[in-house]
């Protein structure tokens, strides 16, 4: 272990530069065994301590890609719940805050929609009707003016 100092405290720069360098670390061990590595988002971040680092190590598809089972689940599931099968990742705002559809849950048949909060990554549960609408909502109207 070289003798580096350690920082005194952690900047959001310096956590992503770490998460960059432990992917490609990862990566290299995971491509040994055949298999692709994909980083999450950064959690659990204190400036003064430390923050959560995820990979996530899969199988890959025919095109070099990593599953995500939570895509495979959604998108047949999506036109039961009044959404598209590309909704899947697409963000909607509730007019403060900023999401991205992570999944859909079945057997939460209240609030199956998940999502994260944009800036932190944060998981909340909606209502199919609530996401659909906002994703409606969101959508710009590009028809001609003139007609």
């Amino acid at each position: 272990m070289p003798n580096t100092k350690p920082p005194r405290n952690l900047t959001p720069v310096l956590c992503q530069q770490l998460q960059r360098e432990m992917l490609n670390a990862c990566q290299l061990v995971a491509a040994r065994h055949g298999l692709v590595v994909e980083a999450q988002d950064i959690t659990g971040v204190d400036l003064r301590w430390g923050f959560d680092a995820a990979f996530r190590v899969s199988i890959p598809l025919p095109d070099g890609t990593a599953i995500d089972p939570n895509r495979l689940l959604f998108e047949p599931l999506a036109e039961a719940f009044g959404m598209s099968p590309s909704d899947f990742g697409r963000q909607f705002s509730t007019g403060r805050e900023v999401f991205r559809i992570t999944g859909i849950n079945p057997r939460r048949p209240k609030y199956p929609v998940s999502a994260e909060r944009i800036p932190d990554g944060q998981g909340f549960k909606f209502t199919s009707d609530q996401v659909a609408l906002l994703l409606r909502k969101g959508m710009r109207d590009v028809t001609p003016k003139d007609r």
